[in-house]
């Protein structure tokens, strides 16, 4: 270790970089879809590529990309214990969600609109039958649903809520969409049940697929600092686990791939819609672009049924309306759970967030879990503390003899530095001693950063006193400056090799300099190295002390 100008230096860059970094990789997902290729129901390259603008639609397997449903249509409610869902009966399309857990904002009574239909956006999930009899591939327009009443509620005692409607064709055939709900669940089944009461067989196809606006009025970007969360597509296949496919590569390129399971969602902050395809060889993924409505589209295929004669059939998939609840998805879908991006340093953030959560199980409030998971992770990094320190006190105690050295070589720095490590091996000191905890610490902040950026549990989690979201920077950046007092102290207490005035002029700089980029961290962040830098000076004084008595270390001077 050269000197603490260094360490700080290099902490203050590697901060910088990788939080630009997961900004550019959350703004520019990487290409990994192929181009729009022959589908697996026939159709060709331009067929596929067909996007009708008005409710006519294609036979052939072709998805209807019809404009959302106007509000002029009879629209049905359903009400269970965490969703609220507004239920077109044209196409049986959910074109409006509340979720009943989550507040819109901090202070507000609203519940949290998940989807919705609006003249300035649109995000909704469609569903339905096509094929050759699918009634969603008459070219007269997407099927009229009938409903027996208007409002469905899921009563007390009641474990699930199911709403039929019902669409019977010029055949005779009768298709039931039930809509079917569970307490204390985000998942929705759809599924239909085609009763074939004519002389032909009837061969229809499932698709599920969710609509949104590529732009929305509403969008908030990230600060200086704070990168902006991922808004857009994502899918999971057989060969890939997780995937973003952003409106800018949907304009590029169609998606057609093939899949046994798998699921389409639309992904945005701290919350997620998602199709999860049946359980089945065959299931097509594909994208559509709607240049004229500014709207793009990812959903599924299943394959063909064939239902004969005088024969009932149901086939169904499952829809995700809810936030980014890890448990709950993992158990939903295989790889759901991962829509909860922590990039790519998941492998420490996963820990720390069943840390987090496990310590916010007796400590109730999440920023006393913050607290504790700090005093935990630097109880576990004591050892290189120590060994920090100790490498930092016998590097003082070389000055004189590296100061003699310079003397002696003078500007020949080979001889110098030759020199040098002579020296620091017959002292048994490790010039980069003092650098390991920076390097384990600074991934540890990068994580717990992604944590309190994708993790909703903390979303809306007060601490105490003025702070009452974690989730966002503190509104009056007590937290911040408390912060770049304590990175003082740390500093004053520290030894160090600088002689420079100018490099100590720099280093006295530097607490404030990194209390500026604190300023727009998450609070809880801010909390976290906070405490982390209490628990330093503590420790600090306290090997300090040990070292002392070894004749190891003494104060460091007024000027230092």
């Amino acid at each position: 270790m050269e000197s603490q100008r260094n360490i700080l230096i290099i902490a203050l860059l590697l901060v910088s970089f990788l939080i630009w970094q997961k900004w550019d990789e959350h703004q520019n997902p990487p290409v990994v879809a192929q181009q729009t290729t022959q589908t697996a129901t026939g159709n060709n390259a331009d067929d596929a590529n067909f996007v009708p603008e008005s409710d006519s639609v294609q036979v052939d397997g072709e998805v209807p990309t019809d404009a959302a449903a106007p509000a002029s249509r009879n629209l049905i409610t359903v009400l269970s214990d965490t969703l609220k869902l507004t239920i077109d009966t044209q196409g049986g399309d959910i074109v409006g969600t509340e979720l009943l857990e989550h507040n819109d904002s901090l202070n507000s009574d609203d519940k949290f609109t998940l989807l919705s239909n609006t003249a300035n956006f649109v995000n909704i999930a469609q569903s339905g039958l096509i094929g050759n009899d699918g009634p969603d591939a008459n070219k007269a327009g997407r099927p009229i649903y009938q409903a027996e009443q208007h409002d469905y509620v899921l009563a007390d005692g009641q474990d699930t809520l199911s709403v039929p409607l019902t669409f019977t064709n010029d055949n005779g055939v009768v298709f039931t969409k039930v809509f079917t709900l569970t307490r204390d669940s985000h998942v929705v089944n759809v599924s239909y049940n085609i009763d074939n009461q004519s002389a032909e067989p009837v061969v229809t196809q499932l698709y599920g697929q969710l609509k949104q606006s590529v732009n929305s009025v509403d969008e908030k970007s990230g600060n200086m600092l704070m990168a902006s969360a991922y808004r857009g597509p994502a899918y999971s296949t057989d060969d890939t686990r997780y995937t973003k496919y952003d409106f800018k590569k949907v304009k590029e390129a169609n998606l057609n791939l093939t899949t046994a399971n798998g699921w389409v969602g639309m992904l945005q902050h701290y919350f997620v819609s998602a199709w999860i395809a049946p359980l089945e060889d065959g299931n097509q993924i594909y994208s559509r672009n709607l240049n004229n409505q500014g709207q793009a589209i990812i959903g599924f295929k299943a394959q063909p049924t064939t239902v004969a004669a005088g024969s009932t059939q149901t086939v169904s998939a499952e829809l995700w309306l809810g936030p980014k609840l890890q448990k709950k998805m993992a158990a939903a879908a295989d790889n759901l759970d991962l829509t909860v991006d922590y990039g790519w340093l998941w492998f420490i953030a996963q820990p720390l967030f069943k840390l987090l959560h496990f310590l916010q199980s007796f400590a109730i409030n999440w920023g006393l879990a913050i607290i504790l998971t700090t005093f935990v992770v630097r109880g576990v990094m004591y050892p290189l503390t120590k060994a920090q320190y100790t490498s930092m006190a016998k590097m003082r105690m070389l000055q004189p003899k590296l100061a003699a050295l310079k003397e002696r070589f003078g500007d020949d720095r080979q001889k110098m530095s030759q020199g040098m490590m002579e020296l620091y091996k017959k002292e048994k000191v490790n010039p980069l001693g003092g650098c390991l905890p920076i390097v384990v610490q600074m991934p540890i902040f990068i994580s717990l950063y992604w944590v309190l950026m994708e993790s909703v549990e903390l979303r809306h989690a007060p601490f105490m006193l003025w702070i009452d979201d974690l989730s966002v920077r503190d509104p009056y950046f007590v937290l911040p400056i408390l912060m770049g007092i304590s990175m003082f102290l740390i500093q004053k207490m520290s030894p160090t090799t600088v002689t420079d005035p100018l490099q100590q002029k720099v280093m006295q700089f530097m607490p404030i300099i990194f209390t500026f980029f604190f300023l727009w961290f998450p609070a809880g962040l801010t909390l976290y190295w906070l405490v982390s830098n209490v628990v330093t000076i503590t420790q600090q004084w306290y090997i300090f002390r040990q070292l002392e008595k070894k004749g190891l270390h003494s104060k460091p001077d007024a000027k230092a």
